[in-house]
């Protein structure tokens, strides 16, 4: 296995830092504040053709892997735009996966081009109020009348549906008490967000201020036959499609905002004196800051494991977990180490390091707890009883 990326990887790197450098700490720290969502940002990414880095290159896209997809999201959240600056764009990049992979030409045709070129944008529509994790037991209905479906229901935590266009939208189309099992019944969409039908209201939250999470109401929304994605009722599959390559992505996006944050960190304890001396001489500051650089080096191994597996065809879902997890929990420790090397001036916005550890924080949680990725690594690897 070669450790190291290819020179046309590393150019891509420093492509998108170069993108990503009008985009400042400063900028960030603004719409951290202020909110609002980054459209110049946007735009920006879109102009480079970022946004198709990983979609076929017969619909605009660059045709890339797994594996580049993650080291361009790496980058642009280790900038410093953390979160605010990934999730302004992470749909774009892996969210239309199940449309690439199921959906016929004339879909494909009409859904990504679009979607490169910035002129469209998704929301991502699954999770809802009281189901979790748990997406089989979904409740949002979808009943087919003639040439369209007609959707009632509720959806949380989508992200950007303030600004979406269009929304990529799981609902059930065969009553649970109708199915052999749980999975089956549900179906995927692709279509334009109707606000006429869909109730939009914003999540106040503690981080990622520009990029808006939400809840949707959703109110006898029509949807045409032609939106619906590959075969009824197949849609649990679909969506399963996606989870592997957005958990990959999501360990690069968190590993970017732990580098940026042992950056900082590293910086200010060499600046700083305190007793006639740099505090990055004392073992206490220098010991915490050298154990943050191993483990978020060991999970970024594991990433881009992940991301070669996924790539080349191979069964993945474990080792995704397992970067996302150990991404996480290396990045928070890298954070929290970042405001404590800091002292009371990691606690102040100037330094930025605060901000970063909101934002870190929605890696820890989403899209699936770490929690959830034990028990499942406990039962797909270690073969231990199911206990959820």
């Amino acid at each position: 296995m070669d450790y190291e990326f290819s020179p046309e990887q590393d150019a891509l790197r420093q492509a998108i830092f170069d993108t990503c450098a009008p985009f400042d700490d400063q900028y960030w720290m603004h719409k951290d504040i202020e909110g609002g969502f980054p459209h110049d940002f946007y735009q920006a990414i879109a102009k480079g053709g970022w946004l198709g880095i990983a979609i076929p290159e017969q619909y605009g896209g660059a045709g890339l892997g797994i594996t580049e997809a993650t080291i361009m999201m790496q980058a642009i959240a280790e900038t410093g735009g953390a979160m605010s600056a990934a999730s302004a764009v992470h749909m774009n990049i892996f969210g239309l996966n199940p449309v690439i992979v199921y959906g016929n030409e004339e879909q494909k045709q009409r859904a990504l081009p679009p979607l490169i070129r910035g002129e469209a944008q998704a929301c991502f529509g699954v999770t809802e109020p009281n189901t979790g994790l748990n997406t089989t037991q979904l409740t949002t209905r979808a009943e087919r009348q003639g040439d369209r479906y007609i959707v009632n229901g509720r959806k949380v935590w989508i992200s950007t549906a303030q600004v979406a266009s269009h929304i990529l939208l799981l609902a059930r189309t065969t009553p649970l008490d109708q199915v052999k099992k749980p999975t089956q019944g549900l179906s995927l969409f692709y279509t334009k967000l109707d606000r006429n039908y869909v109730d939009v209201r914003e999540i106040k939250k503690m981080g990622r201020t520009s990029v808006d999470s939400n809840e949707l109401f959703i109110d006898g929304f029509p949807i045409p036959v032609e939106d619906r994605i590959g075969e009824e009722g197949r849609g649990f599959e679909y969506i399963l499609h996606g989870m592997n390559p957005e958990r990959i992505l999501c360990a690069g996006e968190v590993i970017g905002i732990g580098f940026a944050a042992l950056r900082r960190a590293t910086a200010y304890a060499k600046e700083r004196v305190v007793f006639n001396r740099p505090i990055g001489m004392n073992q206490g500051i220098q010991h915490p800051l050298a154990i943050n650089w191993a483990e978020l080096q060991a999970a970024q191994l594991m990433t881009y494991r992940a991301a070669q597996l996924y790539d080349n065809g191979k069964p993945c879902g474990s080792e995704a977990n397992a970067a996302k997890y150990l991404g996480a929990e290396a990045s928070i420790k890298a954070c929290e180490t970042a405001i404590l090397t800091h002292g009371g001036f990691g606690y102040a916005k100037e330094y930025h390091v605060e901000r970063y550890l909101r934002e870190a924080m929605i890696l820890r949680i989403a899209p699936i707890s770490p929690h959830l990725i034990l028990c499942n690594i406990a039962e797909k690897v270690l073969g231990l009883p199911k206990s959820y």
